[in-house]
């Protein structure tokens, strides 16, 4: 029989009471047997079943009743699967003028409120529009293995970067891919959106309900976009139906939203932001099934009734969730499922934004480069709401002049504001109070940290912390394990492990917090001998805590508290370690330490200690540059900075470190492959307004075979000399062996070296 002709109505009458059981049985029927793909086969063969159905006068049965051998009543049969299409009547599939005035309706209102946003600093009717903030994140369409989930975790800087580019290469998605069918040619009925806490889950969401609302998405596929928030359902009181509950996130009245509903429950679609954060209780369990969008019940049990397909099953569903309630989300939703994963920015995402948030080329280049110079915040960059503190504190400084490192002083301080703005903004209802929570997350920290693990088996978690599945700083994830299904956690990334471990340890008691810290400086000192130690980071997290503005955060924010003592123990076993006369395969620890503290009184003090700065065979990054900059900056001159071994002292990394080198009185640099321009720079930055000193340079530009190609510039000191040499391989292309100036002081700081 052709599908079109299933309207034939019959004799057959049926209670009301068997109507719904029959209405219930045979959804579940149709479905099952749609995913088999044999319901078309069935209904065209002359062999197969006979149905019957019929509807009592008034109603409308929406599947067959299989009685004897004929198909009678109201039938109206639906489906999503793909390759399934099925007439319906002109009334139901074309929309009246007056349905189309209240989306029209629905579209203005949602226009109107998703193109602004409020930052978390905003003032009362401040807000900025949505174009200014929302950048695309990484989106990824599957499940990633173990393996790659510990790389993700381990690895900072432009490792960082280049794994997540790995990722985005060939498997990122875009919203308005979310909906597309799969490899099999068949379409979600439902996506899972999950993500870390501040990784743009409710801004990604916002741009969704925005773009449909301006007809630049999904305008074909959704007629009508519902958006609801967890945490507002949270509020609603008593027993409320699905109209009901979508009025109070709209302007539609509940008669109006049963009117759009009735008419077109194929093309609708609902947003739930925020499943993690839904007050579960037993009675979505226990409470009879609930199939229509005008019945009552609490507001929990309305919800999993609309995710577990029961109302409105042809309806699709996009859902938010953090990674710790995602079993469960997938546990009640109706499929087919997919699931989908924002990992955060990209580098190309991180530039972007940044260029959005600043609105003016040479400020965005400005705060951008320096940014990406810190290997430790560029890969923080990768979470949005790093992103955000990171850009608002440089458009501060910006805004009243000052330089741009100046407000944003460590890693330390920008994770103490992240933690503030989570606590903030991101836990609702939390169970404890906050230093209780840091605590328990400390000691978890510390005992991956003993144990080298990042990745946290379940029970070690749930012995540590009481509700982990409320923590927005710990992330959980399913993964295979032959036959079975395991789980496991972690922190978002391996330094903020670092960072609670530090958080741990000074903000214990007196006795116990000296006791921890002391352990790990025995742990520095012993194991230099090859790697730096695993609990470097944790040390220089923990001088970061001790800056006395990081403190009053902690103090006023966080309710933590940092014994004096506890400083006093860290900085005199600083001042000790700068006494030994060999530091070399320490000195770059020592001057981040230094940094991260960024006291100046006691960097003065510490520097005046060291007379010779020598970071032996070590890989020099942008983050180290930065720290030997600042602490150099802190004293009046230095006898020597040595940094021969050194590998990796670019030009770019030249150009940072270039305002700290006239304090030193003798320089060996290893440069690789020096430019004309670079020696410029670097005779511009030894003389210009200086009062020269006697000053020995000396730039190898091949560190591994000295005497194939070395540079070297020296100042004299009575009459000031500069000389220049390079000694090389016989090399037909190279037109300058060497050049000698003696000048007269006052002309040698006047030159213009870029016109010599």
């Amino acid at each position: 029989m052709p599908l079109s002709n299933l309207h034939d109505h019959g004799s057959t009458r049926l209670s009301s009471t068997s109507t719904f059981a029959i209405l219930a049985f045979f959804q579940m029927k149709i479905r099952k047997l749609a995913e088999m793909g044999t319901l078309l086969s069935s209904f065209r063969s002359r062999a197969g079943p006979n149905v019957s159905a019929a509807a009592q006068s008034g109603s409308h049965i929406i599947a067959p009743v299989l009685t004897n051998n004929t198909i009678t009543g109201g039938v109206h049969i639906l489906h999503n699967a793909h390759g399934f299409t099925f007439d319906r009547p002109h009334s139901e599939t074309t929309q009246t003028s007056a349905t189309r005035s209240l989306i029209f309706r629905h579209k203005t209102r949602i226009c109107s409120e998703c193109q602004y946003v409020t930052d978390y600093n905003s003032l009362p009717g401040e807000r900025v529009l949505l174009s200014e903030r929302y950048t695309q994140p990484l989106i990824l369409q599957r499940y990633r293995h173990l393996q790659e989930r510990e790389e993700e975790l381990r690895s900072s800087g432009e490792d960082f970067q280049q794994v997540l580019n790995s990722r985005s290469s060939d498997e990122s998605s875009h919203l308005n891919s979310l909906f597309n069918p799969d490899n099999h040619g068949i379409s979600p009925s439902s996506v899972i959106l999950q993500g870390n806490s501040g990784n743009g889950k409710t801004l990604t969401v916002q741009k969704i309900m925005m773009d449909w609302a301006s007809d630049k998405l999904f305008k074909e596929r959704f007629d009508i976009v519902f958006h609801l928030k967890c945490k507002e359902i949270n509020r609603i009181p008593g027993r409320k139906s699905l109209v009901e509950i979508l009025s109070y996130s709209c302007s539609l009245t509940p008669d109006q939203i049963s009117q759009i509903l009735k008419q077109l429950p194929e093309k609708v679609l609902f947003i739930i932001d925020g499943f993690d954060e839904l007050k579960l209780t037993q009675d979505i369990y226990y409470m009879s099934p609930h199939t229509d969008v005008i019945q009552k019940a609490p507001a929990e049990v309305t919800l999993c009734a609309l995710l577990r397909g029961h109302i409105l099953p042809e309806s699709f569903l996009l859902v938010t969730t953090r990674s710790t309630a995602t079993d469960t989300l997938s546990n009640l939703l109706k499929g087919p499922q997919r699931f989908t994963e924002i990992m955060g920015f990209s580098q190309k995402g991180v530039e972007e934004y940044f260029q959005k948030f600043f609105q003016d080329e040479q400020l965005f280049r400005r705060a951008y480069t320096f940014v990406k110079a810190n290997e430790n915040l560029f890969t923080a960059c990768s979470i949005p709401v790093i992103c955000w503190i990171i850009c608002t504190t440089i458009k501060e400084r910006f805004r009243v002049g000052a330089d741009v490192s100046s407000g944003l002083e460590t890693t330390t301080s920008i994770y103490v504001d992240f933690v503030s703005t989570l606590l903030k903004h991101h836990c609702q209802g939390l169970s404890q109070p906050v230093p209780t929570l840091l605590r328990s997350l400390g000691q978890l920290a510390e005992r991956g940290m003993l144990e080298q693990q990042v990745l946290l088996d379940e029970n070690t978690v749930y012995e540590t912390v009481s509700d982990p599945v409320a923590n927005p700083f710990l992330c959980k994830f399913l993964f295979k394990r032959r036959i079975c299904q395991e789980t496991m956690f972690s922190f978002m990334h391996l330094s903020f492990q670092e960072f609670f471990t530090a958080l741990y340890c000074v903000i214990l008691d007196e006795e116990e917090s000296q006791r921890k810290l002391s352990q790990l400086i025995s742990v520095q000192n012993s194991r230099w001998l090859s790697d730096p130690p695993r609990f470097a980071a944790v040390v220089q997290f923990a001088f970061g805590l001790l800056n006395k503005d990081v403190r009053y955060t902690l103090r006023k924010t966080l309710g933590l508290f940092v014994h004096p003592n506890t400083q006093a123990l860290l900085k005199e076993w600083i001042l000790k370690e700068l006494q030994i006369d060999i530091l070399h395969d320490r000195t770059l620890f020592i001057l981040h330490c230094l940094y991260e503290l960024h006291e100046e009184d006691f960097v003065i003090k510490a520097m005046k200690s060291w007379s010779r700065i020598n970071a032996y065979a070590s890989f020099l990054t942008r983050t180290d540059c930065w720290a030997l900059l600042y602490c150099s900056q802190c004293c009046q001159s230095i006898e020597e900075l040595d940094l021969l071994s050194c590998i990796g002292l670019t030009s770019e990394k030249l150009m940072m470190i270039l305002p700290a080198l006239p304090k030193f009185k003798k320089l060996t640099l290893p440069l690789e492959n020096p430019s004309v321009s670079d020696l410029v720079e670097l005779m511009c930055a030894l003389t210009r307004g200086q009062t020269l000193n006697s000053q020995e340079v000396h730039v190898i530009s091949d560190f591994k075979n000295h005497s194939a190609h070395r540079t070297e510039l020296s100042i004299g000191k009575e009459l000031s000399r500069i000389f220049i040499r390079h000694l090389w391989h016989v090399d037909p292309t190279r037109s300058l062996g060497s050049l000698s100036l003696t000048l007269p002081r006052s002309e040698l700081t006047n030159i213009n070296w870029t016109k010599l």
